[in-house]
Parts: structure tokens; C-alpha cells; sequence
């Protein structure tokens, strides 16, 4: 009987071990989820930001002004501007 009782002592020491294996792995895996999960939760944050501050770089008024104020451009007047036709499609 003795033997008997080492034998189930032995094996539920070994599947309590397991089972405080499985929960840490457990926990480990659920850290390393959340760290993923704020890291795509950042890089949403800062594709927007990216988003919006291009957007605002290319701005039509934005671009001609820096035109006129740094390049020293002006658009063309009407004697300058010479329209070219299409070329036709053949049939």
C-alpha cells in the first residue's frame, strides 16, 4: 500500500508542477499579447499623426506660397501660356 500511495503522491506533485508550468507560460504568452496589442495601438496613433501632417505639407494655398515666397515664382500670364491641341485618334 505504501508503494501505492509514493506512486499517486509522486504523480500529483508532477501534474501540479504542470499545471504551475501551464498557468506561468499562460501569463507569459498574455503579457506579451498586451505589449503587442499597445504597440499597434502607438503606431496607429503616430500613422495618423503622419496622415495629417502630410496632409497639411500639401496643401494646394501652402505650396503656392512657398512657390511665391521662397522660389520667387509667379504664375504665368495669359500672353505666356500656349495651349497645345490633343493629338487625334485614328479610326
Amino acid at each position: 500500500m505504501t508503494r501505492l500511495n509514493l506512486l499517486l503522491l509522486a504523480l500529483l506533485v508532477a501534474s501540479a508542477l504542470a499545471l504551475v508550468s501551464s498557468r506561468h507560460q499562460a501569463r507569459k504568452l498574455f503579457i506579451e499579447i498586451e505589449r503587442g496589442q499597445t504597440l499597434a495601438r502607438h503606431y496607429q496613433v503616430e500613422w495618423d499623426q503622419l496622415q495629417l501632417e502630410q496632409s497639411t505639407w500639401a496643401m494646394p494655398g501652402r505650396v503656392e506660397k512657398l512657390a511665391r515666397d521662397k522660389l520667387e515664382l509667379v504664375p504665368p500670364t495669359a500672353a505666356r501660356v500656349e495651349l497645345v491641341p490633343a493629338p487625334r485618334e485614328r479610326s
